[in-house]
């Protein structure tokens, strides 16, 4: 099974990206946030800890994501592999990661990192929050939102270079040239 993890800065173009690969390799996309919102309304007993745990207002804890995960990654095991959009975002979530892949016998089998200039992130966040209305869009929070991805997930680029699995790529230009060199940036 094919496990890659897709990473960049907000507005660097995962989500887009990651559905593409997912369609054009015949993986599973796997969006943490979109993962977190089904468990929630199908009622699962993850989605009501998840629930719980955001009506409080607090951030899913860790150890749930991981939980979350393995249990996606358990319920399409005859798929031929996943992209992860969002996840992990932290050294600890990549460790906690590993762990769960290890136990289930599989493993992050490359990681792509979408390398954008902070300029261009910014017109592509203005841009969205003013042609789609994402209130996560706005000139503060999104000078936030990069201030945190700059902490906390730039150093997963360390971490798996360590581990001889990442693999940067250029993410300016058109969806199509971006993700032909991610394509590329796959099978090469």
């Amino acid at each position: 099974m094919f496990n890659l993890i897709l990473f960049g800065p907000p507005g660097a173009g995962k989500g887009t990206q990651a559905i593409k690969i997912a369609e054009k390799f015949g993986w599973k996309h796997i969006s943490t946030g979109d993962i977190l919102r089904a468990e929630v309304t199908q009622g699962t007993p993850l989605g009501t800890k998840v629930r719980a745990v955001m009506e409080e207002g607090h951030l899913v804890s860790d150890e749930l994501l991981i939980a979350i995960m393995e249990s996606v990654f358990i319920k399409n095991n005859t798929v031929k592999g996943f992209v992860l959009d969002g996840f992990p975002r932290t050294i600890n979530q990549a460790q906690e990661l590993d762990e769960m892949l290890h136990k289930l016998g599989q493993k992050v089998s490359l990681v792509l990192a979408l390398e954008v200039n902070e300029d261009e992130l910014l017109k592509r966040l203005l841009n969205r929050a003013r042609e789609q209305g994402r209130k996560d869009d706005d000139g503060e929070i999104i000078k936030n939102r990069l201030r945190q991805y700059h902490h906390h997930t730039k150093p997963l680029i360390e971490y798996y270079k360590n581990k001889k699995l990442l693999k940067e790529v250029y993410g300016v230009g058109t969806i199509d040239d971006i993700f032909n060199a991610l394509c590329k940036a796959i099978v090469d």
